[in-house]
């Protein structure tokens, strides 16, 4: 969606926003061509001699997947690298996330125990992996007893109502305040949502300034402030500016309480 939105105009995109929830009109047109390739492939594959059988029932047209280079979103892909790694180096013993992407979490249980709180808990068997219902303006932790803790493109959903949690315009602050809340003294909290233009996009996300972030976590202090700019690049230890200057850019905060 975000690359459908910088090729076209304003009008354009919100077009497209309302209308892609049912139909994705760019995927339906995509999807109509595709067709032609995807049967002259059929033609071409059963025409070889060494093809199996195809009967209709089996066929199972895939028609987005090819591409001139593999996509991926930049924002989640970089922003978990970055968190695993400091999560590595820090060979803490238990691990807590808050709602951010399960293979993350998932992923973390290799080298660490992982509690994973979030409104929608995932029900699987996994080792050093635990998932508890709770939510991010109430989390069930005393004050000041989690060492280890990250929250990684979350918080701008916070008061929505994106994803069943209850509407309050405050939610992304009172998220950060309660993050602060459970983080231990001398903990680590990895940190992560859109920087850019401040701006509201219901029900989907907020945009922060980078000064906003950092008021929401006045009781802690920054350790490192890397992102992901407009074209989508990451840069370790970002200038605040250049975050702030994006439409849509990624900040990733690396918070400790002292």
């Amino acid at each position: 969606m975000r690359k459908f939105d910088s090729r076209l105009g304003n009008t354009a995109s919100f077009i497209y926003r309302w209308t892609s929830p049912v139909v994705d009109p760019v995927r339906f047109f995509r999807g109509v061509a595709g067709y032609f390739w995807y049967f002259r492939d059929w033609i071409k594959y059963t025409t070889d001699k060494n093809s199996e059988k195809i009967r209709i029932a089996d066929t199972f047209p895939c028609l987005h997947d090819k591409s001139d280079v593999t996509p991926f979103d930049r924002h989640y892909f970089h922003q978990d690298i970055w968190a695993f790694k400091k999560i590595l180096k820090s060979g803490c013993k238990n691990h807590v996330d808050v709602g951010s992407r399960i293979d993350f979490a998932g992923l973390l249980t290799a080298v660490t125990k992982v509690t994973a709180i979030d409104i929608r808990p995932l029900n699987v068997n996994l080792e050093n992996f635990e998932s508890k219902r709770g939510n991010i303006l109430q989390m069930p932790f005393e004050s000041d007893s989690v060492p280890s803790l990250s929250c990684l493109h979350v918080a701008e959903h916070i008061g929505l109502g994106r994803y069943g949690d209850s509407i309050d315009p405050l939610g992304t602050e009172k998220a950060a305040k309660e993050l602060s809340r459970i983080l231990a003294t001398g903990g680590d909290l990895y940190f992560s949502l859109p920087i850019g233009k401040p701006k509201l996009y219901f029900n989907a996300h907020r945009i922060h300034s980078v000064q906003q972030i950092l008021d929401y976590f006045a009781d802690l202090q920054l350790i490192e402030l890397a992102g992901i700019d407009d074209q989508r690049c990451f840069y370790s230890n970002i200038n605040s500016q250049v975050l702030d200057s994006c439409t849509y850019g990624c900040g990733l905060f690396h918070f400790t309480k002292k």
